[in-house]
């Protein structure tokens, strides 16, 4: 009797337990495709945010960030004197300084022979103003004089047409300042000796204008430009504390990707920054002294300024010509703009084709489309800087995707 009723109620047991699975599976309802919808905008909401206010905190705090950025790119370019004379049993604290007093000292000098030269050419500028003034008035009247040919030849009645408006819009306009003037004579009237009021407006140059304009901007870049010198020393000085500190947020095979990709940025940066360093020299001796066989005026200022505009992304050959096309202005020669023109151009495509591939092409890996694309978006948010600083930024970029194992495919696609 007893095992009967053990059965029954073991049986009973399971029985409650089957209806409640089945009310269970009753009341369970499968997600609908709207639900399933709104579940998938709202994980894809945050990503997008998230990026939105990245994009803003670039491009309302651009100061700041440039001037970070040119203070790391200086840091790692200054980092090998540093080791070297750590390994001559220097303090690390004492070499960094000694290395950035000789940074400065060297920027001082250049910058003080950039300075004279600069305003000796200041005090020729009138000269090169009327050059360029019949420069200009030469080719619009060879453009009227084409346009003129062209009427008469095509479209002769055309031409008549369009000669007789504008003397009649002369004419029109001769007799209605006539009229102002004759209504203006008649409006005033003479009062006995009274003195007439003379008011002289003085008239701001274009450049007087913009300065004015940009005052506060240019103070401000002031003002972070000069935190630049203390930032690179105390990044240089204080090297091993920061990198042992940044790896204590990561533990076990996180820091080890971090240390990764940090060696892998502070290497890509390193033979970026000072491969453009050494071509950007190579560039501006060659060019001074081309320059200076050609008898361009300033050699030692336009040579310097040719050749480290020429290593600007995409835009570098034409702006690396307007410094000695400027400055053989004063020389007048057609064959001279030729030479110097040629001269730019032959430089600038055997550093580019042959050194640069060498020198920096090896350690970037990013390809063509993606080069372009990144250098309109930190062009859009950072304007001139972001111009120069869009690849070492996408190819540091490049080298976290390549050591992060979840961001491999999106390495993948930036390399070449």
């Amino acid at each position: 009797m007893l095992a009967r009723r053990t059965v029954q109620l073991s049986s009973g047991v399971l029985h409650s337990r089957q209806r409640s699975k089945r009310a269970v599976a009753v009341v369970t309802k499968p997600i609908s495709s709207t639900a399933r919808a709104v579940q998938q905008a709202g994980h894809l909401a945050l990503p997008v945010v998230a990026l939105g206010v990245v994009i803003a905190l670039l491009y309302f705090g651009r100061v700041f960030f440039i001037t970070s950025i040119v203070a790391v790119i200086l840091a790692f370019m200054l980092e090998p004197f540093v080791e070297l004379l750590t390994r001559v049993r220097f303090p690390r604290p004492l070499a960094s300084f000694l290395v950035c007093t000789v940074a400065l000292l060297f920027l001082y000098i250049a910058g003080m022979g950039a300075y004279a030269q600069f305003w000796v050419l200041a005090g020729d500028l009138p000269q090169y103003g009327q050059r360029i003034g019949d420069i200009v008035a030469g080719v619009q009247q060879r453009a009227t004089d084409i346009e003129e040919r062209t009427y008469s030849l095509f479209v002769p009645a055309k031409r008549t047409q369009l000669l007789q408006q504008e003397a009649l819009k002369a004419q029109a306009a001769k007799s209605g300042k006539r009229a102002k003037q004759q209504s203006a004579q008649a409006l005033v009237v003479p009062v006995p000796g009274a003195i007439p009021e003379v008011r002289i407006h003085e008239e701001r140059s274009p450049i007087e204008e913009f300065i004015a304009s940009r005052l506060s901007s240019f103070y401000q870049i002031l003002l972070m430009a000069s935190f630049v010198p203390f930032l690179v020393y105390f990044m240089l000085s204080w090297r091993d504390h920061i990198n042992r500190s940044f790896l204590q947020f990561f533990n076990g095979e996180a820091r080890l990707v971090a240390a990764r990709s940090l060696a892998g940025i502070g290497e890509m940066v390193r033979a970026f920054v000072v491969g453009n360093f050494v071509l950007g020299f190579v560039l501006a001796i060659s060019s001074s002294l081309a320059f200076w066989i050609l008898h361009v005026p300033f050699p030692m200022l336009v040579g310097p300024l040719s050749g480290l505009l020429s290593l600007v992304p995409y835009v570098g050959l034409p702006l690396a010509m307007l410094p000695p096309l400027f400055s053989a202005l004063a020389l007048n020669s057609i064959s001279t703009y030729i030479l110097v023109a040629a001269v730019v151009a032959i430089l600038h495509l055997l550093a580019l084709n042959l050194l640069y591939p060498k020198i920096v092409g090896s350690r970037v890996h990013l390809n063509p489309l993606v080069v372009t694309f990144s250098l309109m978006v930190w062009v859009f948010l950072w304007d001139a800087p972001g111009l120069l600083l869009a690849i070492p930024l996408t190819a540091g970029l490049k080298a976290v995707c390549d050591n992060v194992k979840e961001l491999r495919a999106v390495g993948k696609f930036l390399g070449d």
